[in-house]
């Protein structure tokens, strides 16, 4: 009998573990904050961003904005659904998923670009490296400066095809997105410097 409570008690707890690593933070405009609802600032997602920002260059405040921007830090965000005749749920208008909102094609490209074939878009540590290896290849084919926010922000949500042909300078609604996001990496930056001391 006492197996058995041991046995449900253990299954209670583990639901309730698996529930907090999919539950988003809940404070996700205090870059400190989200990383303390992510288990503290060790082995974390912390970690993740900075061993990110070492291997690519870019700002951990940059990839962070970028994620808040797209996903809200939820693992399995998606595009809602259109409607069939405005009420039948129909097909979403990208493959986009997960942290980084990374496309169904561009996810394989980096896949087999950086040899990481088992990475999920639903795994925040994949994800900030997926965000990382995409500015960083920004960076490289345009020339745009690592810690320019605004300008990486523009090339993901355009792609780097869109980016090249100037298509968000006609598009103020993408253009005020990546103001949003260079300023959120901005206010990113200022609380770091704060929460690491």
């Amino acid at each position: 009998m006492h197996g058995y409570n041991f046995s449900r008690v253990l299954a209670v707890a583990l639901l309730l573990g698996l529930a907090a690593c999919a539950t988003p933070p809940s404070r996700i405009n205090n870059v400190c904050a989200v990383f303390d609802q992510r288990d503290g600032w060790v082995n974390n997602w912390y970690s993740s961003a900075s061993r990110a920002e070492r291997k690519y260059g870019v700002p951990v405040p940059v990839l962070m904005a970028t994620i808040r921007k797209e996903s809200g830090f939820k693992h399995n965000a998606r595009p809602p659904r259109g409607k069939l005749f405005g009420v039948i749920p129909w097909k979403r208008a990208s493959s986009a998923y997960g942290y980084s909102q990374a496309l169904n094609g561009t996810w394989d490209q980096y896949r087999r670009e950086t040899g990481r074939f088992g990475a999920r878009r639903s795994n925040f540590s994949d994800a900030v490296d997926f965000v990382g290896w995409y500015h960083s290849k920004t960076a490289d084919r345009h020339g745009v400066a690592r810690d320019d926010t605004y300008s990486l922000y523009l090339a993901y949500y355009l792609g780097w095809g869109g980016y090249g042909r100037g298509d968000w300078k006609s598009k103020p609604g993408i253009q005020k997105y990546a103001r949003d996001t260079e300023q959120m990496a901005q206010r990113y930056a200022a609380q770091l410097q704060q929460c690491r001391r």
